[in-house]
């Protein structure tokens, strides 16, 4: 038997899951409890499998159940969208909006940004989630995600937001007692601070000093006995004074102009990992992804020219 389920059925599965209760739902949907548990039994006896397990004050999902609710939350968002596209309200951004970014980043400057956007556009529900690896651009856990560097995957849309050069630095009182290095090679005599996320090669840096990446190009091993994922602890050995490390400008910027950090090798650049917003082609005419993702770029480019 086909089961066509109805978006007020989906909606009914949203509304009680996101309530956690059946008394909280029919709270919220202004009905009796014992009709919102006669629905909810009506439903699950015509998929013919349970979507909720009842307890006597909580409830949760069960496994069908919660495929169920991501299926409902995108099926209705994306009816939600077609209605702004076919309707004057299309500029106005509404419903819920998922971004992902990695973690240093997204403290420092993709959550502020959020914090102003659902000021300006307060019927948008955002929901950041903060990761160390990039989920799969195929994956559909996300409406926007944040990267460095352009993505090769041509079923995405790829706004740039901002430079992003990666630096060589350390503190004062390292070099001070280790030397500066002259040149790449010397690298390999140093302790470096190694950071270990996605698929970058690990313990592999990649430095060139003229206009050709490719040809110009020095890989050099570099070795150290501090590793992390997580770059907010490597900046902080690297002001301890353990190690030169590779980081990005955005986030050792502040330390470079107080002194605390010193770049090393100015000469030399590493290649380009710029920053991307993200977003599958069949979200480019939803109000809320274009107007959140021309909200990052116009906060990046008041920053690029400051």
């Amino acid at each position: 038997m086909e089961v066509g389920l109805q978006p007020a059925e989906l909606t009914f599965v949203v509304t009680l899951a996101t309530s956690g209760s059946l008394s909280a739902a029919a709270r919220e949907m202004g009905i009796t409890t014992s009709a919102v548990s006669k629905r909810l039994a009506l439903l699950e006896g015509r998929i013919g499998v349970p979507l909720v397990n009842r307890t006597t004050r909580r409830m949760s999902l069960t496994p069908e159940g919660e495929v169920l609710l991501e299926h409902a939350q995108r099926i209705l968002q994306e009816i939600a969208d077609l209605e702004q596209m076919l309707t004057k309200s299309k500029g106005t951004p509404k419903g819920q909006l998922r971004v992902n970014a990695t973690l240093g980043f997204g403290r420092l400057h993709i959550a502020p940004a959020i914090s102003q956007y659902v000021l300006r556009y307060p019927e948008v529900d955002v929901q950041l989630q903060l990761s160390v690896d990039p989920p799969p651009l195929a994956d559909d856990q996300f409406d926007v995600c944040i990267r460095f560097g352009a993505p090769a995957d041509t079923r995405v849309i790829a706004r740039r937001l901002a430079a992003n050069r990666r630096l060589l630095c350390a503190s004062p009182k390292y070099l001070a007692r280790h030397g500066e290095p002259k040149t790449p090679a010397e690298l390999g005599r140093h302790n470096c601070i190694a950071i270990r996320q996605g698929d970058e090669a690990y313990g592999v840096w990649r430095l060139f000093s003229g206009r050709d990446a490719e040809r110009d190009a020095t890989a050099v091993k570099v070795r150290g006995n501090l590793t992390t994922n997580d770059g907010e602890i490597a900046v902080n050995w690297a002001l301890d004074g353990h190690g030169i490390l590779m980081r990005a400008e955005w986030d050792i910027e502040r330390y470079l102009h107080s002194g605390r950090l010193v770049q090393v090798l100015p000469g030399y650049r590493t290649p380009d990992a710029d920053v991307y917003a993200v977003y599958p082609h069949r979200h480019q005419l939803s109000a809320r992804i274009r107007t959140f993702v021309d909200f990052l770029v116009g906060r990046f480019e008041r920053f690029d020219a400051q």
